[in-house]
């Protein structure tokens, strides 16, 4: 499935219930379903920058790949993790990179995320670009 193939099943998924609360629900079952993290690289470096919560994005690149593994201190937040994960993860850089920054909107979760957590949603989409954009830029000059 491709990255726009991902984003309107998620989409239809999240609008099979019947409210927020329950979409809200849903999301957070997704965000205990997420592999542990790395306890070893819980610090600093990988924590996203513009996030209320604390949330540790960690990538790495194996045979045009990238894979992330990723983790939030607070459980809404992790389940919107999950959601990102869902959408980007295991993708070729080019894919990452050429894809769509809005997830909010196209997800339909504008309008229902406070400030805080759309700011948040926002900046893991930055982040984990940033990290593909460097993967496609260093295969580029190997």
């Amino acid at each position: 499935m491709t990255i726009t193939e991902t984003i309107a099943a998620l989409r239809q998924q999240l609008e099979a219930f019947p409210d927020w609360e329950d979409r809200y629900g849903h999301i957070i079952a997704m965000g205990k379903k997420l592999v542990a993290y790395p306890e070893e690289q819980r610090n600093e470096t990988f924590l996203v920058k513009g996030c209320q919560s604390r949330v540790w994005l960690y990538p790495t690149f194996d045979n045009g790949i990238v894979h992330f593994e990723a983790d939030s201190d607070a459980v809404i937040v992790k389940g919107l993790v999950a959601l990102v994960l869902s959408v980007y993860n295991d993708r070729t850089p080019q894919e990452i990179v050429a894809s769509s920054d809005d997830l909010r909107t196209e997800l339909g979760l504008d309008q229902h995320l406070s400030q805080n957590r759309s700011n948040g949603l926002a900046s893991m989409v930055k982040q984990l670009r940033l990290y593909a954009l460097a993967y496609s830029m260093r295969k580029a000059t190997t």
